[in-house]
């Protein structure tokens, strides 16, 4: 789990209570119900309105991955490839089924069974690399939904602003009441722009960052399949997967890898 996102919306918002206390404001002032119905509910469904209810739905159902991100490694997902490139050499391509069942990751799972069901390399290629652009969209479709709220937000605060100060002017012939009134009104743009700097846009960033980062494990899984089934030693296969990420760092398939390379060498 990688609690970046709520980290950052607690402090930022922390920041903002910071603030009010030095200042010596009252929260209450701006905890009000009508302007942050408005934006809220308003921004929602002009976001609904901007695509699909499809689009919408997966959205929602993508809000959980952006708190907890992506589960696994990096070097735990090309440690289990290199274990399939090892499996692959020392009990040949058939010998992957006996994993498929076991193997919770989507992709991987159809690479290990069309492997063994002896499915050409390039038509492989294809249907691996069309998963990986159908997933591609997908996410990005969620992506664009809270930036997109990000940007109506805060204009819709404007609106909950004319509109309450179009609510002040009947209190013109009671100045008394005018400071409280003017107040109330901007705390609908204040909602606008704190719910678009600090929820709709870091979602929308932190849902594109994921998805990045899900397209290129997949890629990973897709070059690293092919090549076990092209049936490229482990350690060649490692050190292929290594330099599409460089960040991951070796692990138990590398070491074994190399350990058992220079015995497959020597046949």
């Amino acid at each position: 789990m990688d609690p970046s996102l709520l980290i950052g919306i607690l402090l930022a918002f922390g920041g903002l209570w910071a603030m009010i206390q030095l200042e010596g404001a009252s929260l209450n002032a701006l905890l009000l119900p009508a302007p942050m119905v408005l934006v809220f509910g308003a921004t929602i469904a002009i976001g609904i309105a901007g695509g699909t209810l499809r689009d919408a739905a997966g959205a929602v159902r993508s809000l959980p991955r952006a708190f907890i991100g992506i589960k696994g490694s990096t070097e735990a997902l090309i440690d289990t490839v290199v274990g399939y490139a090892e499996k692959a050499r020392a009990e040949g391509l058939l010998a992957l089924e006996s994993a498929v069942a076991d193997e919770r990751d989507p992709l991987l799972r159809h690479a290990l069974q069309s492997i063994a069901d002896g499915t050409d390399a390039e038509d492989l290629r294809v249907v691996l690399e069309d998963r990986v652009a159908t997933v591609a969209a997908e996410r990005r479709t969620a992506s664009r939904f809270y930036s997109a709220l990000g940007g109506y937000a805060p204009t819709v605060g404007i609106v909950g602003t004319v509109v309450s100060l179009t609510h002040v002017l009947e209190y013109l012939d009671k100045p008394d009441q005018l400071g409280p009134l003017i107040a109330a009104a901007f705390v609908a743009t204040l909602w606008g722009l704190l719910s678009a700097n600090f929820i709709w846009l870091p979602i929308g960033t932190r849902l594109q960052r994921l998805a990045e980062i899900e397209v290129d494990r997949m890629t990973l899984v897709t070059e690293g399949m092919l090549a076990v089934q092209a049936g490229n030693p482990p350690m060649l296969v490692a050190e292929r997967l290594r330099a599409l990420a460089p960040e991951a760092k070796p692990g138990r398939g590398r070491a074994k890898a190399a350990a058992d390379e220079p015995a497959d060498a020597g046949v």
